[in-house]
């Protein structure tokens, strides 16, 4: 175990995210959302193939024996993808990056109802407390009468972005059903060529021929988005996840800084009031997770030879 580097590669993983979001914040305005959902899914495939042609684990990438659930999963998947896209598009980077923090305590609960793990009043608890926090950071964007006028920008990206958070935990259950009989380069490949799929098929929808600096921003949004997917699953190849975990909340400093010196985005006192109370309820759900792990460590230590 080196915490170092896995700490290292979370930190790198999260700028890189922040980087890519905001390629996608500069380009909503002006590409369709399908065509980023292409670029993001189609190069992407570039480092994931060669990472895993170098740690010859390609064709164990491509074997699979449950086909239909990583289409399953990539449909979730990409679902949240456009959602979180069309967010970015209508909201500061910082708003949209906060509220999709509350996919993790979704995934608690879901867990629960979904596939039987057992929650205890601690983590119900926090999830409780996270998603008030998001109710707290929505409630400038959900007014009144922005509700009776749909049409506006920032009630939508509200909306797509709690969207995203709820279908992101959705793909995260499957994604825990899959990894029973799949590899993790199988589900990482299979939901990248399923996305680009579906990202082609808005091309009937209207695509726009970028300028140079456009495609260059496009095809930096696939490369980043892949190169930061393998630093992500790399940094848990050194650590416990509940140790490297917590850094994940390094995304809400990026994104900030991107905000502010990129787009001059200066994130409302609502939202620092709850971005901070779900920041707090996930990390505690982090630490409650690792006592318990520490203490059904201590209780097989503990438990008489043969046993």
């Amino acid at each position: 175990m080196n915490i170092v580097t896995a700490i290292l590669l979370k930190v790198i993983s999260t700028l890189l995210f922040a980087v890519m979001g905001a390629l996608v914040r500069w380009l909503g305005d002006i590409v369709p959302v399908g065509q980023i959902v292409f670029f993001r899914s189609a190069f992407a495939i570039i480092p994931v193939v060669l990472f895993y042609a170098w740690r010859r684990e390609l064709w164990t990438a491509l074997h699979t024996g449950r086909p239909l659930g990583h289409i399953g999963r990539a449909l979730v998947g990409v679902g949240g993808m456009f959602f979180n896209f069309g967010a970015l598009a209508r909201l500061p980077i910082a708003d949209v990056t906060a509220i999709g923090f509350s996919s993790p305590l979704i995934t608690v609960a879901l867990a629960g109802l979904l596939l039987g793990e057992r929650v205890r009043i601690y983590r119900w608890s926090a999830v409780i407390a996270g998603l008030a926090g998001v109710v707290v950071m929505l409630a400038p964007h959900l007014s009144v009468g922005q509700l009776s006028a749909m049409s506006d920008t920032a009630a939508l990206g509200a909306i797509f972005a709690v969207m995203a958070a709820l279908l992101g935990a959705a793909a995260v259950i499957q994604t825990r059903r899959l990894t029973y009989s799949e590899t993790t380069s199988s589900i990482v490949l299979y939901f990248s060529l399923i996305c680009t799929a579906a990202g082609l098929l808005t091309l009937p929808f209207g695509w726009l021929w970028p300028t140079m600096p456009q495609l260059v921003g496009l095809i930096m949004i696939g490369v980043l988005g892949g190169v930061s997917h393998l630093l992500l699953t790399e940094s848990y190849r050194y650590a416990q996840a509940s140790l490297a975990a917590p850094f994940d909340y390094a995304a809400i400093l990026w994104a900030f800084l991107l905000g502010y010196f990129v787009f001059g985005e200066v994130p409302g006192p609502l939202v620092l009031v709850g971005a901070a109370i779900v920041v707090a309820a996930g990390l505690f759900v982090i630490w409650r997770e690792r006592q318990l792990g520490l203490q059904r460590r201590r209780e097989a230590e503990g438990s008489p030879t043969g046993v």
